[in-house]
């Protein structure tokens, strides 16, 4: 297991001799400035791996660009509109790009309009910390009152509309601003934030596409890069929704076990992967990480370990972010599968035996609550997670142990 850390280039409040004193073998980013559905060129590629790999007196840093997080794929592409032929080549052509520099694994997600979603980026915990937090109340009070989307009140059980008629008459203005900006901003760090009527359009333009046509739509993107990808040695690796549910009246579709093996079925070649993140997949039930782990293992090219802690019940849920061995994935019992399959596939000569991971989303403790780093990726919060990662890899696979016999 690969010990990597995300890095959001050179305007993140965590810089790389931070991630070398963490101890990461590996740098997961992506070129955010470049628009959505635009080339990566191979003079920005290079210019990032240059600054990974030198350290702030100019020194080489001694770790890389591993895995590309995320190459997003185009709105146009999900709807199969506007200049959506033009954008699968350019992905190619970046695929080609990326391949050429030697970095060889491609994150993505096919979530409509926005990505992950919290209605709190700073939840107050109990040892005085904070965490990110998808308030189910919160969450149906802004679709209801603040983004007033016509059919949202049918969307949710009869006493969660109740809440969150009450919630929403009872909050300021400046939470109900707060909230509507949690819930916009977009994916940290990239190029694109959405107003409330930049949802409104995105929305409307999915008023005809159901489940079903968003999954032909994604098989039909993975037909159209995949080969390409296998030619070219290069892994790509679905992130799940986040969370696993739908919004705002959104088509989710890589939300559960089947899902993936649906759209691994369709285009049943190697470099079409999994991004298994446990905290995403984690905030439903009926999703058993260490179960997909040891049935999907050959597939995932990519992990994201971090844990939630699911606050009501059913799906979908309120959840937040947990202490990464805390929540409701056993994260041993996950890493054994995780190295059990690295076993495998060393034991069968694949090259890519060792599957790099990130601790994701730490919380914000000690001096990160002073600074302001991306939400979710405070410096010490995710060293806390990586420790603690590690140490359980390192009992695992330490040969007293016996565990992985």
């Amino acid at each position: 297991m690969k010990q990597t850390w995300r890095w959001f280039g050179p305007k993140d409040q965590v810089k790389i001799d931070d991630m070398m004193q963490a101890g990461v073998e590996g740098v997961v980013s992506a070129l955010h400035d470049v628009p959505t559905g635009n080339v990566w060129i191979p003079a920005a590629i290079a210019q990032r791996q240059k600054t990974i790999a030198t350290r702030t007196d100019g020194s080489p840093s001694g770790i890389a660009w591993d895995v590309v997080e995320s190459l997003p794929v185009s709105e146009d592409i999900k709807k199969q509109q506007g200049e959506w032929r033009l954008h699968l080549e350019n992905y190619r052509e970046s695929m080609r790009n990326l391949a050429a520099a030697g970095i060889n694994v491609i994150c993505y997600n096919f979530m409509p309009v926005l990505d992950w979603t919290r209605t709190d980026l700073a939840y107050p915990l109990s040892h005085g910390g904070t965490a990110m937090r998808f308030d189910l109340i919160d969450f149906a009070a802004f679709d209801i009152h603040i983004l007033r989307r016509s059919s949202a009140a049918e969307s949710f059980p009869e006493d969660i509309v109740a809440q969150a008629d009450a919630r929403f008459a009872d909050m300021s203005d400046s939470h109900k601003s707060a909230l509507a900006e949690n819930i916009v901003c977009g994916l940290p760090g990239a190029a694109e934030s959405f107003s409330l009527d930049d949802v409104r359009a995105h929305l409307a333009e999915y008023d005809d596409i159901s489940p079903e046509v968003l999954r032909g739509h994604l098989i039909d993107f993975l037909s159209e890069v995949t080969p390409e990808a296998e030619r070219l040695g290069l892994r790509l690796c679905c992130h799940p929704d986040d969370p696993p549910f739908s919004l705002l009246g959104l088509p989710r579709i890589i939300s559960t076990e089947e899902d993936y093996r649906t759209i691994m079925d369709a285009v049943d070649l190697n470099a079409n992967g999994i991004t298994l993140c446990s905290g995403s997949l984690g905030a439903r039930a009926d999703n058993d990480l260490p179960g997909m782990m040891n049935r999907l293992g050959s597939r995932v090219h990519f992990l994201h370990l971090r844990n939630v802690c699911r606050e009501t019940a059913g799906t979908p849920c309120s959840f937040h972010e947990a202490d990464h061995l805390d929540g409701e994935t056993d994260m041993v019992a996950l890493i054994k599968a995780v190295l059990l399959e690295e076993r495998k596939r060393r034991d069968t000569g694949r090259e890519d035996y060792s599957i790099p991971f990130r601790p994701d989303h730490g919380q914000d403790i000690l001096d990160d609550l002073h600074k302001k780093a991306q939400p979710g990726y405070p410096a010490i919060g995710r060293l806390k997670g990586l420790a603690e990662l590690r140490g359980i890899m390192t009992a695992l696979e330490h040969e007293s142990s016996g565990l992985l016999a």
